[in-house]
């Protein structure tokens, strides 16, 4: 009877834990089955009743359908290549300039568009409402590009924009003259129409997004703020249309940028004696960077899927994948950390559950037989939504662990705000129901930018900032972007 009782009491105690747990998985399991039946992903999604607008014929004719690709192709043969901050095409951009103000004759010369030049290039309209008591928003885009050289891999000369199986190829082609002609060329034709606004709305082209935008976009923020202009929202490029290019996501879908990650460049440096390679010491500053890089790239930024974001971007999309995804995709409350693993694995998807890091600069020696005295690297990292720049520079440094690497941080900024997406959103539901009025079988749902553009400049002037082009994405087709 002693040793049978405690024995009793131990077997007990072991069924009321496993009784507990299998009690506690199937309430989880309950939970979980629940909100996957009952989740409506539209939820702070619905289209709201906006203004009454009186919608204007968006079928153009052969004669205009001509017009445009001629404006657009032109647009594209100008080189219009932004090297680094202090060495940019500014005869192409001038040229560019001459191009808007040909291919667009009506919208320069309307009483009701008020156009500027901003810093010499960049471009600023005003087109002026009925209602001055509504608040405006601001569409951007951006004149210049990145450079290309045949020799990159084209399939064409990058700025030929020649026609290829019905698709035309260039430099620019997608980031980001396709905005720019696009949004011309539609208050064009409007303004032909008689169209008149009721709600105001600027236009910004800025001509040095692709070197950061300190010329352009941050010098019509500074002219706006002069003038004392606050935003409803801004629309910029970013996200896109996505078909096929989620693994087992039914149909297409439409994201729309509510957020972009931050970014910092950090420069890791090693400063030793130099020597010569017959007497090589234990350690060269060559082989102590190596280390301290190599330990980045072996640890990287923790998991912090599912606190930003793309939580919300995973859970509107739920619907559109089958069971056992769409059960875990509702529930990303029980199974982020599990989902987050999974999406770790592969480059485009780890985007998305961290901070990244990416060594992108090492510079070290000049002659094979000499030990450098100096060894360099820079690192861009992207940071989630979830953490700051400076909680990224403490886990360098804790990471590193070298006293003798030196860490500077070059620029960086923080995370953007992250912008309404509900039902009460203006700008959100403008542009959804826009998108659905051209794309009805897509599903739109707010996303996350893990690029930067020059619209993250304008966060002191509106609270919404929105990244979305309706550019239709396959398989591959993003690859095009770095060609």
């Amino acid at each position: 009877m002693t040793e049978s009782g405690p024995k009793f009491k131990i077997v007990k105690f072991l069924k009321i834990i496993i009784g507990s747990f299998l009690i506690t998985v199937l309430l989880l399991f309950t939970i979980a089955s629940i909100r996957t039946l009952l989740l409506d992903v539209n939820v702070g999604l619905q289209l709201a009743h906006w203004e009454k607008t009186k919608n204007l014929s968006l079928v153009i004719d052969g004669h205009q359908r001509e017009e445009l690709l001629t404006n657009f192709k032109g647009a594209i043969r100008i080189p219009t290549v932004s090297f680094s901050e202090t060495e940019i095409n500014t005869t192409a951009l001038l040229e560019f300039d001459r191009l808007l103000r040909k291919a667009f004759p009506t919208v320069f010369s309307s009483n009701l568009v008020h156009h500027e030049l901003v810093a010499n290039y960049s471009h600023l309209f005003w087109v002026q409402g009925s209602q001055p008591g509504l608040v405006p928003y601001m569409l951007l885009a951006h004149i210049d590009v990145v450079p290309a050289t045949e020799s990159d891999g084209w399939e064409a000369p990058p700025f030929s924009a020649q026609e290829i199986d019905d698709f035309i190829y260039g430099r620019g082609t997608i980031d980001d003259k396709s905005s720019v002609m696009g949004i011309l060329q539609s208050l064009e034709y409007l303004l032909r129409k008689g169209y008149a606004p009721r709600r105001g709305f600027y236009i910004g082209f800025g001509h040095d997004e692709e070197v950061s935008g300190y010329q352009g976009a941050v010098n019509i923020v500074r002219l706006l703020k002069q003038r004392g202009v606050q935003l409803a929202f801004v629309l910029d490029e970013g996200l896109a249309v996505l078909d096929g290019v989620i693994s087992g996501l039914e149909g297409p879908a439409a994201l729309i940028g509510i957020s972009e990650k931050g970014s910092a460049t950090v420069k890791l440096s090693v400063s030793m004696v130099p020597g010569h390679s017959s007497m090589p010491p234990r350690e060269t500053s060559i082989g102590i960077l190596a280390a301290a890089v190599k330990r980045l790239e072996e640890n990287p930024m923790p998991r912090l899927f599912g606190q930003g974001p793309e939580r919300g971007t995973f859970e509107h999309l739920a619907h559109k994948f089958r069971f056992p995804v769409k059960f875990i995709m509702s529930n990303l409350w029980l199974f982020s950390p599990i989902l987050g693993r999974v999406l770790e694995r592969k480059p485009d998807t780890n985007a998305f559950v961290r901070t990244t890091t990416a060594v992108t600069i090492f510079n070290a020696g000049v002659k094979i037989n000499v030990i450098p005295s100096l060894a360099e690297a820079y690192v861009n990292l992207r940071i989630h939504s979830a953490q700051s720049l400076q909680e990224v520079l403490d886990l360098i440094h804790s990471t590193v662990r070298d006293q003798r690497v030196k860490i500077e941080l070059v620029d960086g900024f923080d995370p953007l705000p992250i912008s309404s997406a509900d039902e009460k959103s203006f700008g959100f539901q403008i542009i959804k129901k826009t998108v659905l009025d051209m794309f009805p079988t897509v599903t739109v749902a707010p996303g996350i930018c893990i690029g930067n553009t020059d619209s993250r400049h304008f966060k002191d002037l509106t609270s919404d900032i929105y990244r979305f082009a309706p550019v239709w994405f396959k398989p591959g087709d993003a690859q095009s972007l770095w060609a």
